[in-house]
């Protein structure tokens, strides 16, 4: 590439001198910023009266209630699929001992728990169907690529262990 000689070239700017006046921007800063960077006085056994029912110091920290829905839907795994564990288990209102005990007999247990976690969508979330519409498309996509054995029996089994009766063909598998 060729450059342009015609352009003048000018040279940076030299740094500023000013460290010890006290115009320095930095300088500036401290001052406007003072009252936040004072130290916290530590407050007495007396002004604990005086304290805020609200100081977070003071708050239990509760595990936030999730919606069972979201919960199912935070985890599927990428590839469509859910793994047993104990929030899944605890959203299909179950133990996990509970899910594992009602596999039938061969089935691998990443099938039995995609299938599980189907009939709940279909037999208990059906009038929020648009939200989980897709998400259950690409559960059953992952199922047919498996060629699964044991699918009519899981099906029969899991609306069995969930009190339900979606029909294999409404999973799409």
């Amino acid at each position: 590439q060729k450059v342009d000689e015609s352009l003048p070239v000018s040279a940076p700017p030299k740094p500023s001198s000013n460290k010890t006046s006290g115009t320095g921007v930095l300088s500036q800063m401290k001052k406007k910023f003072s009252v936040f960077m004072k130290p916290r006085v530590k407050s007495s056994k007396t002004d604990a009266a005086n304290r805020s029912h609200c100081d977070s110091r003071h708050v239990e920290k509760k595990k936030p209630h999730k919606d069972p829905l979201l919960q199912l839907v935070s985890l599927q795994r990428a590839s469509g699929s859910w793994l047993l564990d104990a929030d899944l288990a605890a959203v299909l209102g179950k133990t996990r001992e509970e899910v594992e005990k009602a596999k039938p007999g061969q089935a691998k247990q990443e099938v039995w728990t995609t299938i599980l976690a189907l009939i709940w969508l279909h037999g208990f979330k059906k009038d929020q169907k648009e939200e989980w519409e897709l998400l259950s498309l690409k559960a059953a996509l992952w199922l047919n690529d498996q060629n699964a054995s044991f699918v009519p029996e899981c099906v029969a089994a899991g609306n069995a262990l969930l009190a339900c009766s979606v029909e294999i063909e409404a999973l799409g598998i």
